[in-house]
């Protein structure tokens, strides 16, 4: 059973890589195409590409430029909009962090709710499982952002209904 499981995790890591860096822009933005976590990690640490942030933000369905929006991704709506004007100027490592960990929340959340439309829906809307609390609202904290991954690790296990 270790070994079958062993086969599987790896491309179900290369999906889910896959489907966070087509939220950022896949290949096209990102300039490189990503296999292993350990690529991602090379990717955060020199920093996304600003286009990167303009295409997961303008690829969002239902979710506005919202206070919310800015915590979740670790920046000002003021300072993205300063940030176009420099679109090859990479975003710091701890922006960079906060952009794929929402586009990790928001793929996962996706493959859960069946669309990108209902997967913002859910981080819009206030959560049983969250104490009432918005999802999207939580994402500006590692703490918040754990609690946003258990819950949606509940949901897709069917823990909630």
């Amino acid at each position: 059973m270790a070994i079958a499981a062993e086969k599987i995790a790896p491309e179900a890591t290369t999906s889910e890589l896959q489907k966070v860096a087509a939220l950022l822009g896949g290949v096209r933005v990102l300039a490189r195409s990503l296999t292993s976590p350990l690529d991602a990690h090379e990717l955060l640490l020199r920093g996304l590409p600003s286009s990167a942030l303009d295409h997961l933000v303008g690829h969002l369905v239902i979710i506005g430029k919202t206070d919310s929006l800015e915590k979740a991704v670790g920046m000002s709506l003021r300072t993205w909009q300063r940030r176009k004007d420099t679109p090859s100027k990479p975003l710091s490592q701890e922006q960079s962090g906060r952009a794929w960990k929402f586009a990790e929340i928001l793929a996962k959340a996706t493959d859960i709710f069946g669309s990108q439309a209902e997967a913002e829906q859910w981080l819009e809307r206030p959560a049983i499982g969250l104490d009432q609390r918005r999802p999207i609202d939580l994402l500006g904290t590692p703490a918040g952002v754990e609690l946003v991954e258990d819950h949606l690790d509940r949901l897709e296990y069917g823990v909630y209904a």
